[in-house]
């Protein structure tokens, strides 16, 4: 039995990186049309910019601030066969500026699903177990959306794109279970709230009313997340505040990684295997940290900020309370560089 069907990691999400060039711009080698591209400007400071192909080209909204959804001819004008045009927005194609984008394959712009109470548009890539939902909130408590996954997702990123209410990352990845939720726009430490739940089936999300995800009247965006055996993995782990950190099984090398501190304040920090790969580690040394919360400069060559990339994982590195504070409770997100093990394995490097 192969130990994972997903061949090809890059076939369902990729990280391309890019330089600007202030006018339009058709980035290539992203290996497939993207349905969810995230944007961050490294060499300057940007906001993120999240474009999917639910809501549509030009409609943006960003990871770093709780603003509504904006519509912007200058950001992506296009999503393509493989990868996407741009247009001459500063936050995507500022003139000799670096970019980099993160990159996932769900199912184009979706269709109607009325498994739950309230009727969504969802496009699922079941496959890689990834789907973006677009619904109206009702306000209600105990209200459900279509997922479209055929399994119960692990991880939801939600924005109302109606108001400035903050992004909610919920899930059931302890400790961020049940009525506990992170803020993606924030570096506040995990909070609970009776108005926040995560109860997810195989078919549907369910929702509590008036604030965050489910907005009376209010259109909402989630990127839903359930784990697939040698592509992606969502898990928690506890820091020991030392040099020989803590080492986090995937089963694969990481193509990409976000961590983000439950217990305390701390950034939403994204490696990739694309940046500042380095050192004499099997997999590499990831150090040049974009943060999804700010729109600062990618942070290059922090020496108290890096994780090693291994063949079968990652493992933190120094004393850093936003990745590896001693006694310090964080939950991760990881994509694949390639499996591990199946019909196209990785080899360690």
């Amino acid at each position: 039995m192969a130990y994972t069907t997903i061949k090809k990691s890059s076939d369902y999400f990729n990280t391309k990186l890019y330089t600007g060039n202030g006018g339009t711009n058709a980035i290539t080698g992203v290996g497939f049309q993207p349905d969810l591209i995230w944007i961050k400007e490294r060499s300057s400071t940007s906001s993120h910019n999240l474009v999917d192909a639910v809501r549509g080209v030009t409609k943006r909204i960003s990871s770093d601030n709780n603003g509504v959804e904006e519509t912007l001819s200058g950001i992506v004008s296009s999503f393509d066969s493989d990868g996407f045009t741009n247009g001459a927005d500063n936050g995507v194609n500022e003139n000799s500026q670096t970019y980099a984008s993160w990159n996932w394959l769900a199912n184009g712009s979706g269709s109607a699903n009325t498994d739950g109470s309230i009727t969504s548009t969802v496009s699922a890539n079941t496959t890689a177990g990834f789907s973006i939902v677009k619904y109206t909130g009702n306000g209600t408590n105990n209200a459900t959306f279509g997922h479209g996954l055929g399994v119960a997702p692990k991880i939801m990123i939600g924005k109302c794109t109606g108001n400035t209410n903050s992004w909610q990352v919920t899930g059931n990845v302890s400790p961020l279970v049940e009525n506990k939720y992170l803020s993606l726009d924030t570096s506040n430490a995990m909070a609970n709230s009776t108005n926040v739940t995560f109860d997810a089936s195989a078919t549907t999300i369910k929702l509590q009313g008036g604030q965050g995800t489910n907005v009376s009247g209010q259109p909402h965006i989630a990127y839903c997340f359930a784990e697939k055996t040698g592509y992606s993995k969502f898990g928690s782990y506890t820091g020991n505040g030392n040099a020989d950190g803590t080492f986090v099984y995937t089963g694969f090398s990481p193509a990409w990684v976000m961590i983000k501190e439950t217990s305390g304040s701390g950034a939403w920090r994204i490696f990739d295997s694309k940046r500042g790969l380095g050192g004499d580690n099997i997999g590499g040394n990831y150090k040049n940290a974009l943060m999804a919360d700010t729109s600062d400069v990618e942070e290059s060559g922090a020496t108290n900020n890096i994780i090693d990339a291994l063949s079968n994982g990652f493992k933190l590195r120094y004393s850093f309370n936003d990745t590896n504070g001693s006694g310090g409770s964080y939950i991760y997100m990881a994509f694949a560089e390639e499996p591990l093990v199946g019909d196209n394995p990785a080899t360690a490097r």
